[in-house]
């Protein structure tokens, strides 16, 4: 019988041996074509680092300012701007990163700036006054940052459009748990440091590092699921995927057995047993299937499933 790909994306602890996976359609290939159309992916199955940069400067948390007078301000009272707004423009300039917002609000001496920000899709307009800390700098009392990295799974890439698909699940800001607003991003070769295998009560982790990474892609949308982008350097992504495969539609998948492939060494991407338990066809989210992790040499890596996207930033006052 022919090999069909199915993708799934492997992004749940496993800590009982049962774990949900997530299915899911490219959007950008199904804006091109109808629902006929067969469509071929090569699958990956590699450990890869990404670079994402916000449309914007995000608010992750508030604190006080301890002025040059000895008293604590929070300039931000009134202003109605909450964590997990995006801070869009400044005396109106457009803010594309942290660098720029605290370049404008030192330059303001401690005058009121009018900012524009978004919440949920809805531009919204406020003002603060900028207050001189103990360090000589103004300040809005606001955490923002710009930028988020981590460590994920290249799913596939689909040679018809040159895309590619990752993850399998949105990316979230760690501190407010919404989904990042990104303007761009990179995909990046990454280095797998070390395995951490899960057992019961304590999920497991794949920790690696992205520094000098080779450029595979741009990103061009985080969405809740998964990372989609093109890719720019054929070369590399010629050198790593699998032999092409067709997309099986939902109602193709049957339970039983089945072949996942990850890499968990550098560079060595294997084939691992697993056995599809149950479908769920008419899931009106991106949860398509319940799975059991059977191959003895994953469990004793591992544990099961164990997550990769490991994902920090840095924070600006």
């Amino acid at each position: 019988m022919k090999k069909k790909f199915i993708p799934i994306f492997l992004l749940v602890i496993c800590l009982f041996m049962y774990v949900n996976v997530l299915g899911i359609e490219n959007k950008l290939y199904s804006q091109t074509v109808n629902a006929s159309t067969k469509r071929y992916v090569n699958p990956i199955g590699r450990t890869v680092g990404l670079k994402l940069y916000t449309n914007g400067v995000l608010v992750v948390g508030m604190s006080e300012i301890d002025g040059q007078d000895g008293n604590k301000y929070m300039p931000y009272n009134g202003s109605g701007i909450k964590e997990g707004d995006m801070i869009k423009e400044i005396n109106g300039k457009e803010i594309s990163n942290t660098q720029e917002l605290i370049n404008i609000v030192n330059s303001s001496n401690g005058n009121e700036i009018s900012i524009k920000y978004e919440r949920n899709g809805e531009l919204i307009y406020t003002s603060i006054t900028p207050v001189k800390g103990k360090d000589e700098n103004y300040m809005l009392g606001l955490w923002v940052r710009d930028a988020a990295a981590g460590i994920g799974t290249l799913t596939y890439y689909e040679e018809a459009t040159k895309t590619f698909a990752a993850l399998g699940h949105g990316i979230t800001d760690v501190d407010t748990g919404n989904l990042l607003n990104i303007s761009n991003g990179e995909l990046v070769t990454s280095q797998i440091v070390s395995i951490v295998k899960g057992v019961k009560g304590r999920a497991g982790e794949i920790r690696g590092i992205i520094d000098n990474g080779q450029k595979i892609g741009e990103i061009e949308s985080n969405t809740s699921i998964g990372v989609y982008g093109i890719v720019t350097n054929l070369d590399f992504i010629n050198s790593i995927k699998q032999e092409e495969l067709e997309v099986a539609k939902r109602n193709e998948i049957k339970t039983g057995e089945a072949t996942i492939i990850c890499e968990l060494e550098n560079d060595k991407v294997e084939r691992y047993q697993i056995n599809i338990k149950k479908i769920y066809k008419n899931s009106k989210d991106n949860k398509s299937m319940l799975i059991e992790i059977t191959d003895e040499k994953l469990l004793s890596k591992t544990g099961g499933i164990i997550p990769r996207n490991e994902w920090y930033s840095n924070c600006t006052k």
